[in-house]
């Protein structure tokens, strides 16, 4: 069935891989973005061409800049356009940022997706696909992290406004009759990832002979996820909304991770292979907000998704590589060369 979908945030590294997507897939796609200046926009106007590039003159990819906090902005689009799908995944995002900026945090993650929650349910947009993320598990040392444990302690405003969304999002659907996916997001990497990400920012840092900034003892772990499977995952949840009785409401939560934590000492070493470039390591204290460990059991979503990763770290971080050694054309003439 042809579609068309909205997907806030559609200009940053996941939306505008997923906006590739629905289009290939002959989707109608709407992508909304704010250009916010969290990293350079430059990153995301990049990203826009090549997705318009992409669609030549079909017609069937629109880019719209808008904002999530202004309501009577999204009113407008909703009036505009005849949606059947909303992807949010517009969101202030990361830890450490959100411990010195909990408002703003709290003014996009929270009133924003309160925003949007009221124009489906005021236009009569009956699906959503929230994008969520691990950080709701908090400091957990029980692993794998299962999406009935307990999500009441998150340890930063970012992940605390995460847990916000999703609650909000069982709200709407339980009032309204919406049809919601949540989704738990397990640090996402790949071709275009945003450049303030540890893989984006180590490999720059590696090209140009910069010692890299690792907190604590590099033991720390996490669930690096491919951005392809990521998409998958969320493609998938889309058919499970479409499933059963789609007048009825519907409300889940769903782990989209690759299942397989990486120390963070190893994924430097995978990246000095795949680079070619040796790692300078500045250690600095461990961070207020920082987890020991991010681990995706992915027992429900294969069940009742049938999302299964399949893009192991190694392959995923050669094709990270390839893509930054073409994006950063001389990084190799500032490349601290491994001996």
């Amino acid at each position: 069935m042809v579609a068309h979908v909205l997907v806030t945030g559609g200009a940053g590294f996941i939306g505008s891989h997923l906006c590739a997507r629905l289009w290939a897939e002959g989707h109608q796609v709407t992508c909304l973005d704010n250009f916010d200046a969290f990293y350079a926009p430059a990153v995301k106007q990049e990203n826009i061409r090549q997705l318009l590039a992409m669609a030549g003159t079909t017609g069937r990819l629109v880019c719209r800049q808008g904002d999530i906090r202004e309501h009577q902005q999204l009113q407008r689009l909703f009036q505009e356009e005849p949606i059947d799908l909303v992807v949010h995944l517009a969101a202030l995002a990361g830890v450490r940022p959100s411990i010195a900026r909990p408002l703003a945090y709290s003014e996009v993650n929270i009133q924003g997706t309160l925003n949007l929650l009221e124009c489906c349910q005021q236009y009569h947009v009956r699906q959503l696909l929230f994008g969520s993320s691990s950080s709701v598990y908090g400091a957990r040392q029980r692993v794998p992290f299962a999406e009935d444990d307990d999500v009441s302690a998150p340890v930063s405003p970012y992940a605390a406004t995460k847990r916000a969304g999703e609650l909000l999002c069982y709200t709407y659907s339980h009032l309204y009759r919406l049809r919601v996916a949540c989704l738990r997001f397990f640090t996402v990497y790949g071709p275009a990832q945003r450049p303030d990400l540890a893989i984006h920012k180590f490999a720059r840092l590696m090209a140009t002979g910069q010692p890299l900034p690792v907190y604590g003892d590099g033991t720390t772990q996490r669930d690096y996820t491919y951005v392809d499977d990521i998409v998958d995952g969320i493609l998938r949840a889309w058919a499970w909304l479409q499933q059963g009785d789609t007048t009825a409401g519907a409300y889940d939560i769903f782990n989209l991770g690759g299942s397989h934590p990486v120390p963070l000492l190893e994924l430097i070493r995978l990246l000095e292979t795949s680079l070619g470039c040796t790692a300078i390591i500045d250690w600095q204290a461990e961070q207020p907000g920082d987890v020991p460990i991010t681990y995706a059991d992915l027992r429900k979503s294969e069940a009742v998704l049938g999302y299964r990763p399949q893009v192991d770290i190694a392959t995923g971080m050669q094709r990270f590589a390839t893509w930054f050694q073409g994006y950063h054309k001389d990084w190799q003439e500032d490349c601290h060369v491994m001996s």
